[in-house]
């Protein structure tokens, strides 16, 4: 009954997130999920908050995890917001912070969700072409803008942006806001979260998804300037007063309050990975440099589609993306356990 549709949602081309099968004994390397579950204090919080208080309302401000990311990072509370995983709050940040005369810039290899905020608010964008290696190159962003966001590092190459070139992408930028995405800065990657007290035109993004094993409870933030964060409660307030509920808020906390089991697993995924890359290259595989949770190849004799189809076969998933055409020969891997990442590679050998 499309005749009761909006005009807009005519115009959308809604973001298609990686599979969630429902199959069992599938090794599930597609969505960029951490292969070790949360934190045993984050299940021990979970317990605790199943109790009557359930029947209020969760807190709208989420105080005291807003204090804890700012205590983390040696921020301020009011330079921390937070939302329903980092997709909602970029989607406050495109609606708060870069609907703007001039177009937005962001790569033409991203994260695929950028031109679809675009298009539900109404947003010019313009995109910039990774250089010949896959790479970001800051001096191509150096023209009028409404601001500039990409992720650090890159999705779905991998491949990170020194925070010299953050640096001087902002000092050239300062009448526009540069949001960096940090979903999966953990794992390798130097944040630009030591750059926010000095740069108001900042703004870093984050999630608990990746590195802290939170993607069931969908919890994302940003740091920034209080006035960008300013922006961004208008939005929320105008759009959802209580985006983060009871257990999403506990868990959090708890997560980003062990930080030990934090460092354990990001070094267990990093190592696997740098394994991985390796494995991979000895059996003819181009793999792009990752800092990431995933690895981003392609081999010389084998199209990307048809490879995820035969790992489907061996009851392995991975991401393969069709557009653009230039990454078409790839297949992203998540970065899974040891025995995941072994059998992985024992599938690719049978091809």
């Amino acid at each position: 009954m499309s005749k009761f549709w909006s005009e807009v949602v005519h115009t959308l081309t809604p973001y298609v997130p990686g599979e969630q099968p429902k199959l069992a004994n599938l090794i599930k390397l597609n969505t960029n999920e951490n292969p070790y579950g949360p934190s045993p204090k984050v299940i021990a919080a979970l317990k605790a908050e199943a109790a009557d208080s359930l029947r209020l309302y969760p807190d709208p401000y989420s105080s005291v995890l807003k204090a804890t990311i700012a205590e983390y990072y040696g921020l301020q509370p009011n330079q921390v917001f937070v939302g329903n995983g980092s997709d909602e709050v970029l989607a406050h940040v495109f609606c708060a912070l870069l609907k703007h005369d001039k177009p937005v810039l962001f790569p033409d290899i991203t994260y695929s969700f950028y031109p679809v905020y675009c298009g539900l608010y109404g947003i010019q964008y313009e995109t910039v072409a990774l250089n010949a290696n896959f790479v970001i190159d800051v001096a191509d962003y150096d023209k009028p803008n409404g601001g500039i966001i990409f992720p650090n590092p890159n999705a779905p190459t991998g491949i990170p942006l020194a925070l010299a070139e953050i640096e001087c992408l902002l000092q050239k930028n300062m009448e526009s806001v540069v949001v960096i995405d940090e979903a999966y800065v953990d794992f390798g990657t130097q944040s630009a979260i030591k750059l926010v007290s000095t740069y108001p035109n900042l703004l870093v993004t984050q999630t608990l998804s990746k590195a802290r094993s939170l993607a069931g409870l969908r919890v994302g933030f940003a740091l920034g300037h209080p006035d960008l964060i300013e922006a961004m409660v208008r939005v929320k307030d105008s759009f959802n007063s209580y985006p983060l509920d009871r257990f999403a808020t506990a868990g959090a906390v708890a997560a980003m309050q062990d930080h030990a089991y934090f460092e354990e697993t990001c070094h267990k995924v990093i190592a696997t990975r740098e394994w991985l890359a390796i494995e991979l290259q000895k059996i003819g595989f181009e793999v792009l440099p990752s800092t990431a949770n995933f690895i981003f190849a392609r081999h010389p004799l084998h199209d990307g589609a048809e490879l995820a189809e035969n790992l489907r076969d061996h009851n392995i998933i991975v991401r393969h993306f069709k557009k653009p055409v230039r990454i078409s020969p790839f297949i992203r891997i998540t970065v899974g356990t040891d025995a995941e990442c072994q059998a992985l590679i024992a599938a690719l050998i049978k091809q």
